[in-house]
């Protein structure tokens, strides 16, 4: 446990910024499914639209180093390869 009041604020912003993170990751995580989701019932013209909207999510927790930049490409580039081999 922390010994000083320095030592103390820096674990309740520790929390606090640990909690926002997890939040950010959830996000994540969600948009990641909803792709994947429209892409297993077949509708591309949802899959693409759902598709443009997690790539944004992606790019903007990347840029907040949440995930790591090659995470990130590495999810769009799978999730892009899944919805154009929907109506191949």
């Amino acid at each position: 446990m922390a010994n000083s009041a320095q030592a103390e604020k820096r674990a309740r912003q520790a929390e606090a910024q640990r909690a926002h993170n997890m939040s950010l990751r959830s996000t994540l995580r969600t948009a990641i499914k909803k792709v994947r989701k429209a892409v297993a019932a077949g509708d591309k013209g949802a899959a693409q639209t759902v598709f443009q909207a997690a790539t944004s999510t992606i790019d903007r927790i990347a840029d907040k180093k949440i995930i790591h930049k090659n995470m990130a490409a590495r999810t769009k580039s799978r999730l892009s390869a899944a919805v154009k081999g929907m109506a191949a």
